[in-house]
């Protein structure tokens, strides 16, 4: 993309779910900064829940932004044109809902507010591109042990109360999968958490139940964090890492390791730049 191109480009927000956990504030401002150096421009990172609740102090002075409040104090200053580059694998309720409504909300009193929304990462409609594949390929084969039989694999995402977002851990997992081949002895996609409620089966298996599924019960396990972030659930100590530790304690056989979460990795932001491409093109909310 030109200067010029930039210039004439509507503010960019790199947007994610939000956390109290710092570190996941302080890691999209990270991809943030790596995507504007890509793109020759300011791209801003705010959250769309939580995250203002962290203490500057715990931010390197800098609070963390919500998304409303944001574009309102953006909105007064003068600008009304942004896209919204939402830092989901899939499309949560949060795009699909939440945030339409808060934009709407906000131009009964900021008419000319236009805000364009891009694509998630992740985009099943499209089975060529496995590049979000490839940066889990890379997590699970750096955990490979250095020697002895192969390792299972889990994919582990937070679960969701969308059906296609589970659709796309599911997809994922396929990809990853072929990708892996006799590298690994299997790979299982599995859900953090789940509502209750036979409708939400589409989240099974959960991480507790995969963990003594015959196969991924003993031996080597890698557990593939589908997370962008550090944090309260996928962090050091976090709910992920305490689930295999509880496992590992009632299968003395099973041997777990964590990958690192896929917000860090530079194959990351070719893909934000092609969902700012198109997401451009889109209409306004």
């Amino acid at each position: 993309m030109t200067n010029s191109a930039s210039a004439a480009s509507p503010a960019i927000l790199l947007v994610d779910n939000g956390s109290m956990a710092p570190a996941a504030t302080t890691n999209l401002r990270a991809i943030a900064a790596r995507l504007g150096s890509a793109l020759e421009r300011k791209v801003e990172p705010v959250s769309l829940l939580h995250s203002s609740a962290i203490s500057a102090g715990e931010l390197g002075g800098q609070p963390a932004e919500i998304l409303e409040s944001a574009l309102e104090e953006r909105l007064r200053a003068g600008t009304a044109d942004f896209l919204v580059v939402p830092l989901f694998f899939g499309p949560s309720g949060a795009l699909g809902d939440y945030l339409p409504r808060r934009v709407a909300s906000l131009k009964i009193r900021f008419p000319q507010l236009q805000v364009r929304l891009g694509l998630p990462l992740v985009d099943v409609a499209e089975p060529h591109d496995q590049r979000m594949a490839a940066i889990l390929e890379d997590r699970v084969r750096a955990a490979l042990p250095a020697a002895g039989a192969p390792p299972a694999v889990i994919l582990v995402d937070h679960g969701s109360p969308v059906r296609a977002v589970a659709g796309v851990r599911d997809h994922l997992a396929a990809q990853l999968q072929a990708r892996l081949g006799p590298a690994v002895r299997g790979v299982l996609a599995a859900s953090m958490e789940r509502r209750d409620g036979p409708d939400y089966a589409f989240n099974e298996p959960l991480l507790e139940r995969a963990l003594v599924q015959p196969g991924f019960d003993a031996g080597p396990v890698i557990v593939a964090l589908l997370f962008l972030s550090p944090g309260r659930h996928a962090g050091p100590g976090g709910d992920i890492a305490q689930m295999c530790a509880a496992a590992e304690r009632h299968q003395p056989g099973l041997k777990t390791v964590m990958t690192d979460p896929v917000g860090s990795h530079p194959g990351l932001i070719p893909i934000l730049l092609d969902r700012i491409r198109t997401g451009l093109a889109r209409p306004p909310l």
